[in-house]
């Protein structure tokens, strides 16, 4: 009776099922507990069936990348490219809230997928589709960088926790001492890392409001572009 239950989950399998049930258990366990043994037994079939939709790992992972992509909302169909610019890179952003793990696949990948391509090129064509030129939107990709992901290197990122018992206290004396030798050598660094109030649970620094820091540097960086696109700017020199 198993195998045919088996047999039967091998005839209903498809690419499809098996990377939606890969972003969902990578979503439950983290991307470091994935493995296609661990898949196969989410999908009730035995590992070599898995094979027959994807050859590998890596493209398991390229797969859970473009599904994860589509999830991020298409350009609104609008002339103002700055707020389409804007709501289309914070949809990418509450995406990868939700799958915590994209980040570092989306990082580590060596090859564009068709999912990515696909996406980059529409993101181009938002600028391109409203009157920017090829060579100022160029440099505008260099300048969005990951930021049309969703994320960005912050700057305060805190290490990971440390478990244990009297962790916190152990941790408590030793960023005092820190702080302490901080202000020693240095601190203007400190004075600005600490220059907003401070609790748990920040990404870009303890306390720290992520998603303000992110939509403020985001802000920035469009008035920018804005400036730039009205000045009728060119990277030709001379």
């Amino acid at each position: 009776m198993g195998e045919a239950v088996a047999v039967s989950g091998r005839a209903r399998l498809s690419k499809d099922r098996v990377l939606e049930a890969a972003v969902s258990l990578a979503d439950e366990l983290g991307i470091g507990e994935l493995s296609m043994r661990r898949l196969a037994q989410e999908l009730g079939v035995v590992p070599m069936a898995l094979y027959k939709h994807v050859a590998n790992k890596d493209e398991l992972l390229d797969g859970m990348v473009d599904v994860v992509v589509k999830e991020i909302d298409p350009p609104a169909d609008e002339p103002a490219w700055r707020e389409v610019v804007r709501r289309r890179i914070l949809s990418a952003r509450s995406v990868l809230l939700r799958h915590q793990w994209a980040r570092q696949v989306l990082e580590t990948r060596t090859n564009k997928t068709p999912g990515v391509l696909a996406y980059m090129d529409s993101f181009i064509g938002i600028f391109l589709d409203r009157g920017f030129s090829a060579d100022l939107t160029h440099h505008v990709m260099h300048a969005v960088g990951s930021r049309m992901w969703g994320f960005t290197q912050e700057l305060f990122a805190e290490p990971a926790d440390r478990a244990g018992e009297g962790a916190a206290e152990v941790d408590t004396a030793l960023q005092l001492a820190m702080l302490q030798e901080m202000s020693r050598r240095y601190p203007n660094v400190l004075r600005i890392a600490m220059a907003s109030s401070h609790d748990e649970g920040g990404v870009v620094g303890q306390g720290c409001d992520d998603q303000f820091e992110f939509e403020f540097a985001l802000d920035l960086l469009l008035d920018g572009i804005e400036r730039l696109h009205a000045e009728g700017w060119t990277s030709a020199r001379g």
